[in-house]
């Protein structure tokens, strides 16, 4: 009895210094009959004594004003990206699809393993994967891989100066739009994944490295942490992953994968919602600022734009992207002709022939960018032509995969 008088004590008098040293803002006013509101009186430590012990009071919103930038690199364009931020908000509520039940999940296309028969629909899919020539699975392969790098993609947007989300729970419309597009993506490399995992042609463990290895590698897009930038390459780049998708989709189904098919179409669409959005946030900035964005542009042309997947390697091959990249040109999934074909469609979708009202140096990089899809499709062709030619004289060099057992393609 007298052990446990001396426990309660101890663990009283305990909980009691620990209170005492918060302050009256960082408790609970209810009474939901929690120990912290009645072990010390509140009102026995002050704000100052509290500091001088325990350090700075971090609560939400002295929080969130400690975060705010007070020096950016871009303050203009930062001014324009709080403009904006309502439209970030309406594109969570628009152009995002509700979360949850309500939202698609990679286990609607797959084998529910867990029902009666599931050994039936394991081996349907796995025969219709049977069709899909190695070329095209490399493809899947190398597009999952670019997927599953999803954490590296979210820690870019963070660093776009007014879009960053510095608590990872803040409710700005930026922050609301990082964390729900995040969501949103989070599903293509998991369907994809499980599909290969399921179809049994692909050595999983490789895959699982190469992706280890690219999220450790790490992606510069070279954004500089410019909001202008880092819009203008997802712009770019959602269309392109939207192209290679649908084209993936495209091939199975005339190798005669439905199940694939589906899946791609499915990816996509979502590919091509997210663009919509992206591309939606650089007319308005265009809106607002046509020759810093234009500048940007531009610049970001003049640099050619990086693929998200340029640092993979699985360990073995130095040259593993350079290699996937070619086999995706040589099956029509992503070429060239494609790139060029983006470019023109932001310069028509930001209708840049029909600009005005810019400086002398924004009118130049009008006339250059309304240009450069013209002169990018001719170069295009050219490399292209050349390496068909290339071909019918001489077979390409195959390259062997760790990810299809070395088989090669």
């Amino acid at each position: 009895m007298v052990l446990l008088a001396l426990k309660s004590f101890v663990a009283s008098a305990t909980l009691s210094v620990v209170c005492a040293f918060v302050p009256s803002s960082h408790l609970k006013s209810d009474t939901r009959g929690t120990a912290l509101n009645v072990a010390v009186d509140p009102t026995t430590v002050t704000k100052k004594e509290y500091e001088d012990i325990c350090g700075d009071i971090f609560n939400e919103d002295e929080m969130m004003r400690r975060l705010e930038k007070t020096n950016h690199l871009y303050p203009k364009h930062v001014e324009v990206i709080e403009e904006i931020g309502p439209l970030a908000g309406e594109m969570v509520d628009t152009i995002l699809l509700e979360t949850g039940d309500k939202a698609w999940q990679p286990q609607d296309y797959l084998p529910d393993l867990s029902k009666d028969g599931w050994e039936d629909e394991v081996k349907d899919l796995r025969n219709m994967a049977e069709s899909i020539p190695d070329e095209l699975l490399v493809v899947l392969i190398g597009d999952m891989v670019t997927e599953e790098a999803l954490p590296t993609y979210q820690t870019l947007l963070n660093t776009f100066e007014g879009c960053d989300d510095p608590t990872g729970t803040s409710e700005s419309p930026w922050a609301r739009w990082s964390r729900g597009w995040t969501s949103e993506e989070n599903r293509h490399g998991d369907l994809l994944n499980k599909y290969l995992y399921l179809g049994g042609r692909c050595d999983m463990r490789s895959i699982e490295v190469t992706i280890q290895h690219l999220i450790t590698n790490g992606f510069n897009p070279d954004a500089r942490k410019d909001p202008y930038r880092g819009f203008v390459y997802t712009s770019f780049q959602e269309r392109a992953t939207k192209i290679s998708h649908g084209n993936v989709g495209k091939l199975a189904r005339q190798h005669g994968d439905k199940n694939l098919q589906r899946i791609c179409a499915k990816i996509a669409g979502d590919e091509g919602r997210h663009e919509k959005a992206y591309q939606t946030f650089v007319q308005e900035i265009l809106n607002r600022d046509p020759d810093g964005l234009l500048a940007v542009f531009g610049d970001v042309m003049r640099g050619q734009i990086s693929m998200p997947a340029e640092e993979m390697t699985d360990g073995v091959d130095a040259n593993l992207y350079e290699n996937f990249s070619n086999v995706a040109q040589r099956t029509g999934v992503y070429t060239a002709i494609d790139y060029a074909d983006i470019i023109e469609h932001l310069v028509q979708t930001w209708d840049l022939e029909n600009l005005e009202g810019l400086s002398s140096e924004g009118e130049k990089e009008r006339e250059y960018l309304c240009k450069l899809p013209t002169r990018y499709r001719k170069l295009a062709e050219r490399s292209m032509n050349k390496k068909k030619k290339a071909a019918e004289e001489e077979k390409p060099a195959l390259q062997s995969f760790n990810w299809i057992y070395g088989r090669q393609a």
